[in-house]
């Protein structure tokens, strides 16, 4: 019962969540997409597609966002911060409601005053183009306000997250400044709409009209922009506006198709935020995996337990088929107790799932930025389902043999003994509870790996434990050995298949146990700890070609020696040595994506001494060469000796793999998929290909068949350390000199994604109690299961004059060698499964512990001992009387 609880609270914490996070995006999917489709592209749209929903009747609103610098006027401090900025127009949002306040710390009386004195309530008015709510300062006197409905902000001014007043040090109608334009802060963002839940949006959210984008002047050519095109049905429109709505989707989607339009999607109803569900997708599957293994480990305690209680009950059954029952009467009581047990044990699971589901919306609910709607009921009758079948699979086969145990075994004790359950039967069983998690696991991919690995790594256990036991039987000399490890290898020998499954069960219980430790040290911790001290610390982009040398010398003057540079352009890989490549080329999520996006593209002379060269060769200056990161490769099939074809711009650009690099992401630096090995870069004209001028030199006078790329620089350095003179206003003296670049301070912006991941890794370590749970029972069940033959092997052992202090040896010994072997086999085994989390999940360089296997043999073997010494110690202390009778 204990075994199906934590298996059924495991299991349906996660689905209860799952299913109070899908119904949620599914009420709210227009809120958070603030229209009912939304097109998104990385460059501006062409005019047709805004012409086209106008004659299908639809409402339209532009918006465009990217991160950046904002920073404080001088007389404010000048202090400077990353933000995302986002640029919207009048009929913003469509959907949903967007909350503001005129308060600075976002707090939203129940009234405000308007333009004309008249008061009015503060609660969202919806209007035909979206809904505002402003609210008016706690002291109640009048401020300017936007007219009712109006979602942008009027020309000159700029609403704001309240974090980013208190971070600037800016109050209420003092000016920000962004790139070359001077706003005014009118109101403090309460809630937006269709804000989602990327990493970027932790930043602090700037909001200006769409008119005043030309006079920042931030955007440059590679700006890294979001444009978004949202439209929505007339209002009442109901069916009329959907089919409207999906008309013009399916055209976007045609031109796309026909047109080879890149760089753009439609997201509707049915997708959703795709960040939100990215981020809590790979929450959910977490989740569902270690939900997964803890059923799996439960499904072996039930089996192994389920076993012991049938051998405690073969006297029990050979007495009542002499006093007359039948066969059926005994088997049908069997079948309604273990029902019984199994529903109690699966409510008890549902009721302890639903409360722990409650600990994981608090745990995450930085992500989960809606209300979400009540538990429905499909994830209860799922788990009361697992229980059930948990009970039947595993745990019944062993308790109906009592029904076909003979009479004669009142007499003779060597009858009626379990025998291993059919093929067919645990094959059916094990077959409905496999299809069973696969529906759990709501991944079809996720729930084979995990029921395929785990039928895996029992196979292994069992081929190897069978193996150590053939060896130990063959090394042990019983002539010269001493009498407690020979007693102990012939107790471990007289029954092989018994050893067997004590070492496999006692391996899979180890294997959650041991993964549980690596994941929190050594994956969790090495991901944390992947980027070096000394790694840098600043990203800047967006410096200009003619502020390079001022830029680097800002840099110099304020101690910064070493610093990452390297010019960075954006192209698109649109061909394949002659083969023409869009994202249905391509199976995996990953390469889709990779081939839709521009890549930033880069050149340098010599290769980055932090992007080791692992297959072919770079040569400096090469002509018409270019170096891939070799994860790159792999995911898009690329090999050296593939010539690729971008699109920068609209100008053709191609080169040849001669070299792969292995490039370590953590590590901070500047890295880019694609470089060229060349100091400069121009692009013939005539033939399309790279081509290299002078080191420091521009193109030559007569060069008129080949143009300069379209260049910005970036940069990545470690800024002066706080406290340093140097240091003193550093950032934004840069900012304040160069007001077009993006100076992204890692350092907190890696503090927000920590601060992300710890949630989630909290909710996955909550429910790890569960595996740590099952893992135990599992091990006590493993090593309780042979408790009465043991008993009575060693009354016989008491009646022929061995030691109580002998057979207490022989026990520890066996326990401790069973132990250490199940710990080693299971910490090989959670190596590897680490490695791979570490290498596709976490994706950071991870190296194997070698004393690993040897920790894990040491706590199996300390484990197991604890285990017998709770379950087992009776066996020694039981009287020698008791025992013998009840063998005969």
């Amino acid at each position: 019962m204990a075994a199906v609880a934590l298996a059924v609270a495991a299991l349906t914490a996660v689905g209860f969540f799952a299913d109070r996070l899908q119904s949620g995006l599914a009420r709210d999917a227009r809120q958070l997409l603030g229209g009912d489709a939304v097109v998104v592209a990385d460059n501006p749209l062409p005019p047709e597609f805004e012409a086209r929903a106008q004659a299908q009747g639809l409402r339209l609103a532009h918006t465009l966002s990217f991160p950046t610098m904002a920073r404080a006027p001088d007389e404010r401090g000048g202090a400077s911060q990353l933000v995302t900025l986002k640029a919207v127009e009048a009929s913003y949002p469509l959907r949903g409601q967007l909350t503001l306040s005129a308060a600075a710390d976002g707090s939203a009386p129940e009234t405000r005053r308007g333009a004309t004195g008249t008061a009015a309530t503060g609660a969202a008015v919806p209007t035909g183009k979206g809904a505002v709510a402003a609210a008016a300062p706690a002291d109640g006197l009048a401020q300017p306000t936007l007219p009712t409905g109006d979602g942008a902000p009027e020309r000159g001014e700029a609403w704001v997250d309240a974090n980013l007043l208190d971070g600037l040090g800016l109050a209420l109608g003092d000016a920000l400044l962004l790139g070359d334009a001077r706003l005014r802060v009118t109101r403090v963002i309460v809630k937006e709409p269709d804000r989602g839940t990327g990493f970027l949006s932790f930043s602090p959210r700037v909001m200006l009209n769409l008119a005043d984008m030309p006079a920042t002047g931030l955007i440059q050519p590679a700006s890294r922009v979001t444009y978004r095109l949202a439209v929505a049905g007339q209002d009442g429109a109901g069916n009329a506006g959907d089919a409207a709505v999906a008309r013009f989707t399916g055209w976007v989607q045609q031109q796309v198709d026909e047109r080879s339009v890149r760089g753009l999607r439609v997201d509707t109803l049915d997708a959703g935020r795709p960040e939100m569900e990215r981020t809590l997708g790979r929450a959910d599957k977490f989740l569902s995996l270690v939900a997964l293994l803890a059923a799996m480990l439960s499904a072996v305690a039930v089996a192994l337990a389920a076993r012991g209680f049938a051998a405690r009950q073969l006297d029990h059954c050979a007495m009542l088929r002499v006093l007359g029952q039948s066969q059926r009467r005994i088997a049908g009581a069997y079948v309604v107790e273990f029902v019984l047990a199994g529903l109690a044990g699966s409510l008890v699971g549902v009721l302890l799932g639903w409360l722990v589901h409650l600990g994981f919306v608090q745990l995450l609910a930085g992500l989960v930025a809606v209300e979400l709607p009540p538990v429905g009921a499909w994830p209860a009758l799922l788990g009361l389902g697992v229980g059930l079948t948990l009970l039947v699979a595993f745990g019944l086969p062993p308790v109906l043999q009592l029904a076909r145990v003979p009479p004669l075994r009142v007499l003779r004790r060597d009858v009626g003994q379990l025998k291993p359950a059919s093929l067919a039967v645990l094959g059916l069983g094990v077959l409905g509870f496999a299809a069973l998690l696969l529906v759990v696991s709501a991944d079809l991919k996720l729930g084979l790996i995990a029921v395929g690995g785990f039928a895996g790594a029992v196979a292994v256990f069992a081929v190897l434990s069978w193996l150590a036991v053939w060896v130990l039987r063959r090394t042990v000399n019983e002539r010269t050995a001493p009498s407690w490890l020979v007693l102990a290898t012939r107790q471990i020998s007289a029954r092989p298949a018994y050893a067997v499954v004590q070492v496999s069960s006692l391996a899979v219980g180890l294997l959650a146990l041991v993964l549980l430790v690596l994941l929190r040290t050594d994956l969790i911790a090495g991901w944390r700890e992947a980027t070096p001290p000394d790694a840098p610390n600043r990203f800047v982009i967006n410096v200009m070609p003619d502020q390079a040398e001022a830029f680097q010398a800002r840099l110099r003057d304020a101690g910064v020696q070493q610093f990452d540079w390297y010019p960075m352009f954006r192209g698109r890989l649109v061909q394949v040595n002659d083969r023409a490549v869009t994202p249905d080329d391509y199976a995996e999520e990953r390469a889709k994506r990779l081939v839709d996006r521009e890549f930033n593209l880069s050149n340098s002379a010599q290769v980055p001494s932090h992007n080791p060269v692992v297959a072919g060769a770079w040569v400096d200056e090469e002509p018409g060469a270019i170096s891939v990161e070799e994860g790159l490769a792999t995911t898009l099939g690329l090999k050296l000796g593939d010539v690729l074809h971008f699109d920068v711009g609209g100008l053709p650009l191609q080169g040849r793999i001669t070299s792969l690099r292995k490039v370590e992401w953590g590590s901070m630096h500047a890295n880019f998929f694609v470089l060229f090995p060349h100091a400069q870069m121009r692009i013939s004209l005539a033939e399309g290909s790279a081509g290299v001028v002078s080191a420091g030199g521009g193109a030559p006078a007569n060069d008129a068949d080949s143009v300069d790329l379209p260049i910005t620089y970036m940069a990545a350095y470690r800024a002066p350390e706080a406290g340093t003179p140097q240091a003193q206003g550093f950032d934004n003296a840069l900012v304040r000199a160069f007001p077009n670049v993006t100076n992204v301070n890692l350092t907190a912006t890696l503090a927000q994604v920590q601060g992300v991941l710890d949630q989630v890794i909290g909710a996955v370590q909550l429910l790890f109690a569960f595996t740590l749970a099952a893992g135990l029972i599992v091990l006590f069940a493993a090593v309780t299961a042979t408790r009465e033959d043991r008993a009575r092997e060693f009354a016989i052992m008491r009646a022929v004059g061995a030691s109580a202090r002998l057979l207490a040896r022989v026990q520890r010994a066996e326990l401790l060698g069973v132990g250490l072997l199940a710990g080693f086999l299971a910490s090989c085994v959670a190596l590897g499964v680490g490695w791979a989390l570490a290498r596709y999940a976490f994706e950071f360089s991870w190296t194997p512990v070698p004393w690993v296997p040897l920790a894990g043999a040491g706590a199996g073997a300390l484990l197991a001992w604890l285990a017998g010494w709770i379950g087992l110690r009776q066996v020694l202390t039981r009287p020698v009387m008791q025992s013998l009778r009840a063998v005969t």
